[in-house]
């Protein structure tokens, strides 16, 4: 069955608003619960700045052994001082605007591997950069880098090309369609590019993220969804071989429809038609 997105046009007396499903709930909850369990220790209880900062992304300590840092630093925002509580209240609101259209089209678990995978791909490429940009030139990437900020620019750029002419409230009040909510993301990740003006999540994660959305959802099948598909068939070619000496052809789907029934067994890990990231 095809998806419909929801549509866009709010309904007569008030503003429909998204209601996430449970895995997004999940996850909204739990950002909001690590927050809230630092901002008190740290700022009440006399302690948990030692433990807040061992799971603070650092290139350096990642590469000397610390890796775990690469996957707790998206589920830590500033729990002290000025923008501690906008850090946070940004992250849960980009996330409950944007990804729940995601989590129905995808599923949960798709739409919860996408934020997680995309703050981490943007994390990788800041170590990237930092590491291959010579000093001094590199001084505004060498910080701590933490936060879901980058995953909330990336189910932006997904949500946007997912339901292309489909419009959005910007700031929760300006209806702008999908091509302006792109320009206006990118570009605001642009500017604070060009002023360094880091974020906690740093000055390069976001093209990371939304690199890595434009892979997940930037056509249909999706970049990602190709590459699978043509690992799949090149698996599929290998196995028959020995009995066809039919080539494959050059539509990769239509191949893989062919071979569904006879592979049924081999392939019976395959997430259900309708969740993979188109």
């Amino acid at each position: 069955m095809t998806y419909r997105p929801p549509t866009t046009q709010p309904p007569r007396g008030g503003l429909a608003l998204p209601r996430p499903g449970k895995a997004l709930t999940g996850a909204m909850v739990t950002l909001l619960a690590i927050w809230v369990m630092f901002a008190v220790g740290i700022n009440w209880g006399g302690g948990g700045a030692n433990i807040f900062e061992l799971g603070v992304g650092d290139t350096d300590k990642v590469l000397s052994g610390q890796v775990w840092r690469l996957f707790t630093a998206p589920l830590l925002h500033v729990a002290s001082g000025p923008g501690s509580v906008g850090h946070i209240v940004t992250a849960l609101l980009g996330l409950y605007f944007l990804a729940p259209s995601l989590e129905k089209k995808w599923g949960g678990a798709w739409m919860l591997a996408f934020v997680y995978g995309s703050a981490i791909t943007g994390f990788v490429l800041h170590m990237l950069l930092q590491l291959t940009i010579p000093a001094p030139y590199n001084a505004a990437l060498v910080q701590p880098w933490f936060g879901s900020l980058s995953a909330v620019h990336a189910v932006a750029i997904a949500w946007a090309l997912s339901f292309r002419g489909q419009r959005v409230l910007l700031m929760f009040v300006l209806p702008v369609s999908s091509t302006l909510l792109v320009i206006f993301v990118v570009g605001i990740a642009v500017l604070r590019l060009l002023a360094a003006d880091s974020v906690p999540e740093g000055l390069v994660s976001a093209f990371g993220a939304m690199g890595f959305a434009w892979l997940a959802a930037g056509s249909d099948p999706s970049p990602l969804r190709k590459l699978w598909l043509k690992w799949r068939l090149r698996k599929l070619a290998a196995q028959k071989s020995g009995s066809s000496t039919r080539p494959p052809s050059a539509n990769v789907d239509d191949d893989l429809e062919e071979n569904d029934e006879d592979e049924d067994e081999d392939v019976g890990d395959e997430p259900p038609r309708g969740q993979w990231l188109h």
